[in-house]
């Protein structure tokens, strides 16, 4: 019998490492059709999802409670399990470098654990190389195994996409790729048993890393490009609102909005993908000045806000302001990365203190991620200025009735419209100062 037959009649087990945004929906898909162990080193994580709870909003706590997945911090637990995910973050440090801590330290913690005839699949996203010039040698180094007899080694990048409950782990097609073909056919078919959209096999690891790095890479560089002409029509006088209709009717124009870029995935993957290519004699051109001007949006919005301050003779050390959303995209509770922050941060250094309102981001993780203290929408009283930072569904759904509640009765009204939701007549009908990119 093989691994994939064992895992089917649930006599091998699958460990998925790392239950985080990725982690969790994988083990949770899984866990329908398999027997798995769920590992995190956060113990207090663990104990959130023995009791059914899923802080971060990865997956619907209906879904969490109605699994079977066997929930543990102890790492001697993985000794139970033949196929390994490994799910964990990879961040960038200080100078936009990789951050390949996260992995390496799981890649150790399976190595000492897991049995000989394992498989090891790597999900985190990396630059082309990782997995077999970095990860491998780990592998072989505390495990006294060797790769491509006693063990195997896989890539499958993942495809989350948090909040979005249609492009959910099932219904995305899943890259899988292996060291071997027998490999590649192992990994193809275990994920095959959750992943209804079906499994695209790559020819090779170092494609499969590729891929991942280069489709966010894309997505980055257009809303790049977004971004500097709402730059330029604003200098222009021009609404880039406007322009972005007009030129849609066109059945081939990329319908892409400006707006702030940060999350776990495009505001990262890009310097993964540069970092690699440096170290391979070329210098990108294209994508690092896609994230130069993508990193400096935040600065550029909270330097409209002064200039507004500013404009309209308002007392810049009293005015009053309040922001809506710090989550990094709509309907979504991740602050990873988020680029409010930078809009935050910004205006400290004219001595204004926003209040920051965001009903789906957990308070704690705002305070231990950011020390930010997150306020109550009810809170928002006598502002001179409101910042429409993230457009989440409520917020959207609001009109301008129900904005006038936030603003001091005989005070200028500033509205921020970051990626322009609002209808601008609509608020400038009323007496507001409206901006948006």
């Amino acid at each position: 019998m093989n691994l994939y037959e064992a895992i089917v009649d649930q006599q091998e087990k699958i460990a998925v490492i790392g239950l985080g945004y990725v982690g969790l929906p994988v083990a949770v898909a899984l866990s329908k059709k398999a027997s798995v162990i769920g590992f995190d080193v956060n113990r207090q994580k663990v104990e959130d999802y023995l009791n059914g709870i899923c802080v971060d909003g990865s997956i619907e706590e209906e879904r969490l409670r109605a699994c079977t997945i066997d929930f543990t911090n102890d790492e001697t637990r993985l000794k139970e399990a033949r196929f390994f995910i490994i799910a964990v973050p990879t961040p960038i440090k200080s100078g936009n470098v990789p951050d390949l801590h996260y992995v390496q330290a799981a890649t150790r913690t399976v190595a000492k654990q897991m049995p000989k005839g394992s498989v090891v699949v790597f999900e985190s996203t990396v630059y082309p190389g990782v997995t077999e010039e970095v990860c491998i040698p780990i592998l072989e180094s505390e495990s006294g195994l060797r790769c491509g007899t006693d063990f195997k080694v896989g890539y499958s990048p993942e495809r989350i996409n948090p909040g979005d409950q249609v492009h959910r782990f099932e219904t995305i097609i899943k890259i899988v790729s292996g060291i071997d073909d027998e490999t590649l056919e192992t990994v193809a078919r275990v994920y095959g048993l959750a992943v209804e959209a079906g499994v695209y096999r790559a020819e090779s690891i170092k494609v499969a890393e590729a891929a991942k790095v280069i489709e966010n890479a894309q997505r980055d560089i257009n809303i790049a490009f977004m971004n500097e002409l709402a730059m330029l029509f604003h200098q222009m006088g021009i609404n880039t609102k406007a322009v972005l209709q007009a030129a849609s009717t066109k059945w081939n124009f990329l319908k892409f909005t400006p707006g702030l870029v940060g999350g776990h995935c495009i505001g990262i993957d890009p310097y993964y993908l540069t970092y690699k290519a440096e170290d391979s004699g070329y210098r990108s051109k294209i994508i690092l000045a896609g994230r130069h001007i993508n990193d400096g949006m935040g600065k550029y919005i909270a330097e409209q806000i002064i200039k507004s301050v500013v404009r309209l003779k308002l007392d810049v050390k009293n005015v009053k302001i309040g922001i809506l959303g710090l989550a990094y995209k709509e309907n979504c509770t991740d602050i990873r990365n988020t680029k409010v922050t930078d809009i935050i941060h910004e205006l400290h250094e004219y001595g204004m203190v926003p209040l920051i309102v965001d009903p789906l981001v957990d308070s704690r993780q705002a305070f231990e991620e950011y020390q930010i203290e997150l306020s109550s929408q009810e809170a928002l009283k006598d502002l001179d200025v409101v910042v429409v930072a993230v457009p989440h569904a409520s917020f959207a759904q609001m009109s301008v009735e129900d904005f006038e509640v936030m603003y001091g009765s005989e005070k200028t009204k500033i509205m921020i419209d970051v990626k322009g939701i609002y209808d601008k007549a609509d608020f400038e009908n009323k007496g507001y100062h409206y901006w948006s990119l």
